[in-house]
């Protein structure tokens, strides 16, 4: 998203880079789904064989290795000379022209991400990945950002007024009351954006990638995904398998269960966040008091973080020093968790704010809480998240059944079942326009020349390494690196291992063996 500022670093970004990203990542990714009047060769057939060129301008406030333009594409791929829509494009120059191989793509997640924020921000970093031989080229996805994107609202003021004080709900009533608040989402959205919301499926994505690829000149795909970017790559895989040339995905998503429901979608985004807070209780243990702040106290760590999420069910801790000061509220405390479970170099620092609302204050739980759920995150991020999601699989249970679904998610997470539901479903499921036509979902067996290759953390709280299992299945020659560790994606950790492989397999098209493990240079309490 474009909300807040930018982090210094790639490693730094992840889901706590700024609050609207960090809304925007917890979708994690719905992907796209097939219509079913059009195959693969239909849809390349329409997409990629169209001359031209990118105007590119310079950037204002960047240096000039950075450039900038606005690309029209077709709001409806099946009439591609019909009502145009533009979206934002950035590049950052090869920073060894004289080797240089072409462009590389990058999208860093959401849905709805911004990839020119992130080519902005860490683009030097990204330039490392392919040895300096590639401009690095990131865009808005349509609907989102700084390209034709959702609107909801009028204004921004109008926007603040709708979010002002919401959080995940703690009681009954505030949950009938946030159910309102999504169905009154909903209609808003539907008013303002019309025919959009109905052509931002992660397919139309896809083939807008399709047609940056040639405006550049590239008669191959070369393509960095992070968390849902992966779903926009296994998509484009699958709908133009003959125009890849590498493509590189870390922190896979699930193609089966984001394309089947948004319950679905949902319970997959969920399902392995619980494992990781285990395991973030359990290295605390083993570091004990002098690492974590948690460990030492008589009862185990796991005891101790059991205990407040109890007491904050029971009542709000205070959190005087926060920013505002307020109180944690159960729902606070789930919220508080997404960075930190994604970056696991934060876990001591994470690990002190636990100890501190052990003791009574939860000013800094409570400060990284509301970051998350100002107006300005919930209006931006989870709308546009909501908007590409809902394009992609539709609700089958009426955000009216939330008591049932909610329970439901709950079940999969106690940690991020809640938030996620009331974030993501339950917009989806208040009478949301139906599906894109166009959406893909299925087969995902694309054969690649270079097999694409898959990264993934062990334990990632996001994007779980099972889902990354089973698309190395589904594929028809992809490789699957492991890295043994935590974090979502892969690099919130460094691995010098990792690194290598990287940038051996876009620049040299040479995949590690099948199965390969990697080992972090750096523990989250070493």
């Amino acid at each position: 998203m474009t909300t807040g500022t930018a982090p210094p670093s790639l490693r730094a970004a992840g889901w706590g880079r700024r609050a609207g990203l960090a809304v925007a990542a917890v979708l994690v990714s719905l992907a796209a789904a097939a219509c079913t009047s059009t195959g693969p060769h239909d849809a390349q057939a329409d997409v990629g064989s169209r001359p031209g060129a990118i105007a590119w301008t310079s950037c204002s406030g960047l240096g000039r290795e950075f450039q900038c333009a606005r690309v029209p594409v077709p709001l409806d791929w099946n009439r591609p000379t019909g009502r145009q829509i533009e979206l934002a494009v950035m590049r950052r120059l090869a920073s060894r022209p004289d080797a240089r191989i072409g462009s590389m793509f990058v999208n860093p997640g959401g849905p709805g991400q911004s990839g020119v924020g992130l080519v902005r921000d860490s683009g030097a970093e990204l330039d490392t990945f392919g040895g300096g031989r590639f401009d690095v080229v990131g865009w808005d996805p349509r609907g989102s950002n700084d390209s034709t994107h959702v609107q909801c609202f009028t204004s921004s003021n109008e926007q603040d007024q709708f979010w002002k004080g919401v959080s995940i709900p703690s009681t009954p009533a505030e949950s009938v009351a946030y159910q309102h608040k999504a169905e009154e989402l909903a209609s808003r959205c539907a008013k303002l954006s019309g025919d959009l919301l109905t052509h931002i499926s992660t397919a139309d994505t896809a083939r807008d990638l399709d047609r940056l690829r040639a405006l550049v000149g590239d008669p191959e795909l070369t393509y960095v995904g992070l968390s849902y970017g992966s779903m926009i790559g296994q998509t484009y895989a699958n709908l133009f398998p003959d125009r890849v040339r590498a493509m590189m995905l870390d922190g896979i998503v699930d193609t089966v269960a984001q394309t089947t429901s948004m319950e679905a979608n949902i319970t997959s985004a969920v399902s392995s966040t619980d494992e990781v807070l285990a395991q973030f209780e359990t290295l605390c243990q083993q570091a004990g008091p002098g690492r974590c702040a948690l460990a030492g106290h008589g009862d185990t760590v796991a005891q101790r973080v059991t205990r407040l999420f109890a007491t904050a069910r029971r009542a709000p801790i205070p959190a005087h020093h926060a920013n505002p000061p307020g109180v944690l509220t159960y729902g606070d405390l789930q919220v508080s968790t997404f960075a930190p479970l994604r970056s696991p170099l934060t876990w001591p620092a994470f690990a002190k704010d636990l100890e501190a609302a052990v003791s009574g204050d939860a000013s800094n739980l409570k400060t990284a809480a509301e970051a998350l759920q100002t107006p300005e995150a919930l209006g931006v991020g989870a709308t546009t998240s909501s908007s590409i999601s809902c394009a992609d699989a539709a609700a089958r249970v009426p955000s009216s059944a939330w008591t049932r679904q909610i329970a439901d998610f709950t079940d999969t997470s106690k940690l991020w079942g809640t938030v996620l539901g009331w974030w993501l479903w339950s917009p989806c499921a208040s009478h949301w326009p139906s599906p894109d036509a166009d959406r893909y979902t299925g087969p995902w067996n694309a054969r690649t020349r270079t097999p694409i290759l898959l990264i993934n953390a062990r334990y990632d709280p996001a994007t779980g390494y099972r889902n990354a299992q089973a698309a190395q299945r589904r594929l028809g020659n992809a490789v699957l690196l492991t890295l043994n560790g935590y974090g979502h994606p892969s690099y919130q950790v460094p691995s010098t291992c990792v690194d290598e492989a990287r940038v051996r397999y876009l620049v040299d098209l040479v995949t590690p063996a099948n199965g390969t493990v990697c080992q972090p240079d750096r523990t989250p309490f070493g």
